[in-house]
């Protein structure tokens, strides 16, 4: 199982007394694509939060490469970028000022070539990189965030609602980004409540509905998730 890079084993988090997961397991292989759907309180981002060591299991365990996150938390996030569904960047400055200044605090020095690779890949255009963030849309500080994230050169991506505001245009481009990284060994863990974005980027989709996974779909060998089996399973929950 040398393949596996996150895992949760029967993992159940309890917040003040309330079961947020309920016992889930599931494990994501090098260079594939798991999204998370559900919708809002069925547990997306406590699932993250637990893999990146900020919250503990009441029981079960997380694990990245093998590494269990409760007992090591430090050691396994150096090998992890995550982006969060409100990307904290600084209006005042640049994407570039941006990128070196939360690229220093994580101790990594990247060349001005390095940097306008990787603006280039989620295509920023290049006209705004030395503008403040404070005139970008979200759609554009999404992709500083992703190309900050990028030039971590972490293995693993852990991205939190990653289109939620994002024009179609916008999210075409990140869906073929993802699946250009995934194509090059990165393994990503999604949460999301877009059943139709997840259809398109994911290898594989597990449904989560009030702390428990009740669904998981596969992709066929060609082609995407079928997004209306997705949506009827999803708006079934939403129903009961």
């Amino acid at each position: 199982m040398s393949d596996v890079v996150i895992q949760a084993t029967n993992l159940s988090v309890d917040v003040q007394s309330k079961q947020i997961l309920k016992n889930i397991s599931f494990q994501v292989l090098k260079g594939e694509v798991l999204a998370l759907l559900g919708g809002n309180g069925a547990g997306k981002s406590t699932t993250i939060k637990t893999f990146l060591g900020l919250m503990k299991p009441t029981s079960g365990d997380v694990s990245l490469v093998g590494v269990s996150v409760p007992t090591n938390p430090d050691v396994v996030r150096k090998q992890v970028a995550y982006l969060p569904e409100s990307v904290m960047l600084y209006g005042h400055l640049t994407a570039i000022e941006n990128i070196r200044y939360f690229l220093s605090l994580s101790g990594k020095q990247k060349s001005d070539e390095d940097i306008a690779v990787s603006l280039k890949r989620v295509a920023l255009q290049s006209s705004s990189w030395h503008q403040p963030l404070s005139g970008y849309s979200k759609g554009m500080r999404q992709k500083t965030a992703i190309a900050l994230a990028l030039l971590r050169d972490a293995p693993i991506l852990f991205l939190d609602e990653p289109t939620s505001g994002l024009d179609p245009v916008a999210i075409d481009e990140f869906n073929r980004l993802i699946n250009q990284l995934a194509s090059q060994g990165a393994t990503i863990l999604m949460v999301t409540h877009d059943v139709y974005g997840a259809c398109h980027v994911a290898n594989r989709i597990g449904l989560l509905r009030d702390g428990e996974l009740v669904g998981m779909f596969d992709a066929p060998a060609e082609g995407n998730i079928d997004s209306e089996v997705v949506h009827k399973a999803f708006s079934q929950g939403s129903e009961a």
